[in-house]
């Protein structure tokens, strides 16, 4: 019976993703030095598509909540990086935003009703990283603000050593950073703004689990100068899905066939 559970644990390990031997390594010495390392815990491994069903709740600066539920589809392409549609409620309503990490599209009934520069700079944190060039993540990541080149200082976060970038001391929590976690190389928090319009934000990345050789965040918290002012809970995720063509194209942004609509 004990070889047994010997056993089983083994391969329980074996099926985690293996975090990086980041603490016995120590600090990386920058924040770009950070960004590689990332990079490298992955290399090869990571999910290169993602969906899951999302609630939101949007906490009102009146007290009052409103609750919907939205439809996520991410996925990594050489060419054109990390791409996220969202779908607000039910998606052959045509309700939603596709984000890359420079550009925004908003669609309303199935129609273009916004198109702009200026994304999603959260993209290259939770998914560009592992893929991409480490010069290019930073060049993604400079609008945010965040001083790749400063030294990384260590913290820790929910019981948790982390690597803080961005920061200019231990005290800092306003300047623009990002804390990763410092065995399983994942963001777990931002302090940024995270899209030009958007005011600057505190992102907490919570309840991780592993998945298909990475890890996902499977609930988030928005704070604006302290206060809550979004939470996301996520369901029934999925990675290396196949999307049908079309998916992440504006213009048949309603008729391209979508995982959320197919028989369970």
């Amino acid at each position: 019976m004990g070889r047994c559970l010997r056993l089983a644990a083994v391969l329980v390990a074996c099926l985690l993703p293996r975090p990086a031997a980041a603490l016995a390594q120590g600090a990386p010495a920058t924040g770009l030095a950070l960004l590689q390392q990332m990079k490298d815990a992955y290399r090869g491994r990571w999910y290169t598509t993602l969906t899951f069903t999302q609630t939101t709740t949007r906490h009102r600066a009146d007290g009052s909540d409103t609750v919907s539920t939205w439809y996520e589809s991410l996925r990594q392409r050489d060419t054109s990086g990390t791409e996220l549609r969202i779908d607000v409620g039910d998606p052959a309503a045509g309700n939603g935003v596709l984000y890359s990490v420079d550009s925004l599209w908003a669609m309303r009934g199935g129609h273009l009703v916004v198109a702009r520069s200026g994304g999603n700079s959260l993209l290259p944190l939770i998914e560009g990283v592992y893929f991409q060039p480490v010069a290019r993540t930073a060049a993604q990541l400079q609008p945010t603000g965040v001083d790749l080149a400063r030294p990384v200082l260590p913290g820790r976060w929910n019981g948790r050593p982390v690597w803080i970038a961005g920061a200019a001391s231990a005290a800092d929590t306003t300047s623009p950073q990002i804390w990763v976690d410092a065995e399983r190389e994942v963001v777990v928090r931002a302090i940024l703004v995270p899209a030009p319009t958007a005011p600057l934000m505190d992102v907490r990345l919570d309840s991780l689990v592993p998945l298909a050789g990475g890890w996902l965040a499977t609930q988030c918290a928005f704070y604006v100068a302290g206060k809550l002012v979004q939470r996301e809970e996520y369901h029934d995720w999925a990675a290396n899905v196949a999307f049908s063509p079309g998916l992440f194209d504006v213009a048949t942004w309603t008729t391209a066939p979508h995982w959320a609509n197919k028989p369970h």
